[in-house]
């Protein structure tokens, strides 16, 4: 019997949902940590080395096991579109490696996590889990994008063009400068994870007393700078609106909203000395403005290839 073919339409939906989810995931995370539930489960991959696979005590507990519950899910969400991709039609051998990384990146978040478990939530696997979830959702955008457009579907930019689309793209690497800031600002923090369960958990203190101060600063310079930098891709192509199309205004707009409500927060959550809900706030919005600034790299699209120069004196065979 022969499968099914998946249409590009619902190949897209497929996409769509992993990425969700894979967002979702991330959110769900934090949430263990600002509870205090990151060891509300203490060992790896059972709950209790000498007990139940499952949780059996206390709230911390069902948070920290719930979370891994929906790992599950997430694997399925992961799965779908790459088992998907083998019978789209038209087949596309570029979505087969992109969706490939996706359940290859839900296994090594797992693992990961549980070796983040193991060493006791110890700050640079803290650090790792997050990234690594950061770095899936690239290729999860990235398939996402590729679904929506064929190849060869949007026009590419003129090389007079070519300021503005490295402009463009450079929100990317200030992007992920910025969340690594923040990731270590958090490593110093007061929301280890361990709270809720009464365990003492490890921070990074490299400049003691004055570290989480160092680190909150540092992260607040290069998120000022990624916010100045799309404000001003979004007031040029205001005054230039030629410059960029739709797909590029929405983005930038999108962008510059959340960068803004999560400058808001981040003041916030320092002035009133990081409360768990706001943290949590501030880390979803972080995910999201990843999202818009990947989205507004992807709509500056790419550059007509250079025009190689003719070669002068060239010999004609006789």
């Amino acid at each position: 019997m022969r499968l099914p073919t998946v249409s590009p339409r619902r190949f897209e939906q497929l996409a769509w949902v992993a990425l969700a989810f894979l967002t979702l995931i991330i959110l769900t995370g934090v949430a263990v940590r600002v509870t205090g539930s990151g060891l509300g489960c203490p060992d790896w991959p059972r709950c209790y080395d000498d007990g139940p696979l499952y949780a059996a005590t206390g709230t911390h507990s069902w948070i920290e096991f719930g979370n891994r519950l929906l790992t599950f899910a997430v694997g399925l969400a992961a799965i779908a579109p790459f088992a998907a991709a083998f019978r789209r039609r038209p087949f596309r051998r570029d979505l087969v490696k992109l969706s490939a990384l996706l359940p290859l990146g839900v296994v090594a978040q797992a693992l990961l996590g549980g070796l983040t478990v193991i060493l006791h939530l110890a700050p640079v696997t803290v650090m790792a889990h997050h990234l690594l979830s950061i770095a899936i959702l690239v290729a999860a955008f990235a398939l996402v994008w590729r679904a929506r457009h064929e190849p060869g579907a949007r026009p590419r930019h003129k090389r007079a063009d070519a300021r503005w689309v490295w402009s463009m793209r450079a929100l990317a690497p200030l992007g992920a400068l910025t969340i690594f800031a923040g990731t270590l600002a958090t490593a110093t923090g007061p929301h280890a994870g361990g709270s809720g369960t009464g365990d003492e958990v490890q921070r990074l203190t490299f400049f003691g007393a004055q570290t989480l101060d160092w680190a909150i600063h540092q992260h607040g310079r290069i998120a000022t700078v990624l916010g100045l930098l799309a404000a001003g891709l979004w007031l040029y192509l205001r005054r230039r609106p030629e410059a960029g199309d739709r797909d590029q205004r929405r983005a930038l707009t999108v962008l510059c909203a959340l960068l803004l409500a999560q400058g808001v927060v981040g003041i916030s959550q320092y002035l009133l000395e990081l409360p768990a809900e706001l943290v949590w706030v501030h880390v979803a919005l972080s995910s999201l403005s990843w999202l818009a600034v990947l989205w507004a790299v992807a709509a500056a699209g790419r550059l007509e290839p250079a025009q190689a120069p003719a070669r002068a004196g060239r010999r004609v065979p006789a």
